[in-house]
């Protein structure tokens, strides 16, 4: 039976491959700066954030679930399900994420994840446990409320986490029109840009980009930024916090 780690394992070989035949930047090193880092983030942020996550629902939030499930889309079929969910809490997703620019105490902990000085499929990986806490607790009363069986959440996460280290890979590709409506490396790092190479607070978009070109947050120059960053950032401890 397929399990999210197993698809987090068969992901990361997949783009360490490709990013080896494809580079955005060709003299980038698979262990570039800051690597074994992002590599502790990868463990952290991928399984052990998650089983306390786990624990805590179970602890906590279980009994809540239980008096108060809704199950909203629990009875329509399989695919619509995926569907309706994947778009409502990747909307979801694009709010909290322009949240986390806009509200001060907020940035402190998503700015860990803009210290990425070279983009690869490791970065997607790079974010604060304060954040994962912030996402979640924004994301629960949505999630209980649209109520979708596991295998479904399963799959959604599964895309959500392709397209994410996609977005963040060092890959040169263009995917045409497409990319008005999915996340791409090319929209992507206009996202991470230091505020000297262009207009910051641009591209929230998670999964799917449909979300920036519709509220007017979407901007995509013919050219990539030179630098990536924010302000500050060379002053920034180097490490996890």
């Amino acid at each position: 039976m397929l399990s999210y780690f197993h698809a987090l394992t068969g992901l990361a070989l997949v783009f360490i491959v490709i990013e080896r035949i494809w580079p955005r930047v060709p003299n980038q090193p698979l262990f570039r700066k800051g690597w074994l880092t992002d590599s502790i983030y990868v463990v952290f942020n991928s399984k052990y954030a998650g089983v306390l996550l786990g624990y805590l629902s179970l602890r906590w939030i279980g009994p809540v679930n239980t008096a108060m499930s809704y199950s909203w889309l629990g009875g329509w079929p399989w695919w619509s399900q995926f569907v309706v969910f994947l778009l409502s809490i990747d909307l979801i997703k694009w709010g909290i994420h322009n949240l986390l620019h806009r509200v001060s105490w907020l940035w402190e902990f998503h700015k860990v994840h803009h210290s990425i000085a070279e983009m690869d499929w490791m970065g997607d990986w790079r974010f604060h446990w304060g954040e994962i806490i912030a996402y979640n607790a924004l994301l629960y009363l949505p999630t209980l409320y649209l109520g979708v069986p596991a295998d479904v959440a399963l799959w959604v996460g599964i895309v959500d986490t392709l397209v994410g280290h996609f977005a963040h890979a060092n890959l040169r590709w263009r995917i045409g029109w497409l990319t008005y409506v999915i996340n791409s490396p090319q929209m992507h790092l206009w996202h991470h840009n230091h505020p000297d190479c262009g207009p910051i607070n641009r591209n929230f978009g998670l999964t799917l980009s449909l979300w920036d070109w519709i509220f007017g947050t979407a901007y995509l120059p013919p050219h990539d930024p030179a630098r990536l960053g924010f302000e500050g950032m060379d002053e920034s401890p180097d490490g996890l916090p």
